[in-house]
C-alpha cells in the first residue's frame, strides 16, 4: 500500500495480474468450447476469439457497470468479461434452458440485459446502429453512460458503418466504436476489400477522434480505452479505436483456412497477448510462479464448473417452441 503520495505499486501489480487472469479466462473457456464442439456437444456455428483476448480485457476494464456493450458473433469473451457467468454462457452453447438466452441463441447470440450486454450480433455491422440507438436514448434521458460497440474490420465495408459513424458524430452521441482489426473478414484480407486500410484514418473522416492501438498489448489497449471512455462520458462525442489484433484460429470451426499462410499465423502466435503480459510481469517481479499457478488453477476450476453446470442443464421444453416467437393470445 502506498503512503504519502507514493505510487501504489502493489495495487498496480494486482491490477495487471487481474488483466492476465481475465485473458486466461477467455482463452480457457474457448479452448474448452473447441473441445466440446469437436465432441458434438456444442452444435451450430462456433467462432472463437483465441489470440484477441487483450482487446476485450483491456477495453472492458475501462467500462462502468451501467454502460452498454455490444459485440459480434465472436463474443464469448466479451460476455464473460462483462459479467455473464461462465455457466450461463456454456449452458447457452449447449442449448440448455439455463443458458443466458434459455438456449435459444447459442454461440452467436449471447445476450444478457442484467449486465447490459446486448449481443452477440450475427449480422456483420449489425451492432453499430443498435449502439447509436442506445447512446441516443441515454443522451435524451440525460444518463451519463457510454455505449461500447465491438465489430470487426469487415464491418467497415458495410453501409451501417458509415451511417452509424455519421449520425454519432453529427449528434455527438456517447459511443466508443472499437474496431477489432484481425486483418481478415472471414477469408478476405483487408487489402482486398478496402482501398484505405488505415481504418482509424477512415473513421476520422467523420470528425471522430480516432487512433490505432496495438491490440496484442492489453496494457496499451486499456490505456487507450480509459482515455476514450473518459472523453466520451465527459461529452466529447464518439471516439474510435482501431485495435490491431489477430485470431490464431480459423474464422469458424467449419473454415478450412486456405487464405492465410501458416508462417504468418506463426509470427502472430509469437506475440500471444497472454504470454506477453505474463513474461512482462515475471520480469518485473510482479508475478511469482506460485501466483501464476494459483491463477491458472482458479480459472480451470471456473471452466470445469461451467461445463458441469451446462451438462446438468435441461433442454427447453418442446411445448415452449413458439414462446417469445409468437404472441400468447391467452395473456390478458
Amino acid at each position: 500500500m502506498s503512503t504519502g503520495g507514493e505510487p501504489d505499486t502493489d495495487g498496480v501489480a494486482a491490477h495487471r495480474r487481474g488483466l492476465l487472469r481475465q485473458m486466461l479466462r477467455v482463452r480457457r473457456l474457448e479452448e474448452k468450447c473447441v473441445e466440446l464442439y469437436s465432441a458434438a456437444k456444442i452444435r451450430g456455428f462456433l467462432h472463437v476469439y483465441i489470440g484477441e483476448e487483450a482487446v476485450a480485457a483491456g477495453v472492458l476494464s475501462a467500462v462502468a457497470p451501467g454502460d452498454a456493450v455490444l459485440a459480434t458473433y465472436r463474443e464469448h469473451g466479451h460476455a464473460l468479461l462483462r459479467g455473464v457467468p461462465a455457466g450461463a454462457i456454456m449452458a447457452e452453447m449447449y442449448g440448455k434452458a439455463e443458458g443466458c438466452c434459455r438456449g435459444r441463441g447459442g454461440s452467436m447470440h449471447l445476450f444478457d440485459a442484467g449486465t447490459r450486454f446486448y449481443g452477440g450480433n450475427a449480422i456483420v455491422a449489425g451492432g453499430l446502429p443498435l449502439a447509436v440507438g442506445l447512446a441516443l436514448a441515454d443522451r435524451m434521458a440525460g444518463r451519463p453512460r457510454v455505449t461500447v460497440c465491438f465489430f470487426g474490420e469487415g464491418a467497415v465495408a458495410e453501409g451501417e458503418f458509415h451511417e452509424s459513424l455519421n449520425l454519432a458524430a453529427l449528434w455527438r452521441l456517447p459511443v466508443l466504436f472499437c474496431c477489432e482489426n484481425n486483418l481478415y473478414a472471414m477469408g478476405t484480407a483487408l487489402g482486398r476489400s478496402e482501398s484505405q486500410t488505415d481504418l482509424a484514418l477512415k473513421a476520422s473522416g467523420y470528425g471522430v477522434p480516432a487512433w490505432a492501438v496495438d491490440g496484442m498489448d492489453v496494457l496499451a489497449v486499456e490505456e487507450a480505452a480509459r482515455r476514450s471512455v473518459d472523453a466520451v462520458r465527459g461529452g466529447a462525442g464518439p471516439y474510435f479505436l482501431e485495435l490491431r489484433t489477430y485470431r490464431f484460429r480459423a474464422h469458424s470451426l467449419f473454415d478450412p483456412e486456405r487464405y492465410r499462410d501458416k508462417a504468418e499465423v506463426a509470427r502472430w502466435v509469437e506475440r500471444d497477448p497472454i504470454d506477453a503480459l505474463r513474461n512482462t510481469l515475471e520480469a518485473s517481479g510482479e508475478l511469482a510462479p506460485a501466483q501464476w499457478a494459483a491463477i491458472a488453477e482458479d480459472v480451470d476450476a471456473e471452466i470445469a464448473g461451467a461445463v458441469a453446470y451446462a451438462e446438468a442443464g435441461t433442454p427447453e421444453p418442446v411445448g415452449d417452441l413458439t414462446r417469445f416467437v409468437v404472441s400468447d393470445r391467452s395473456a390478458p
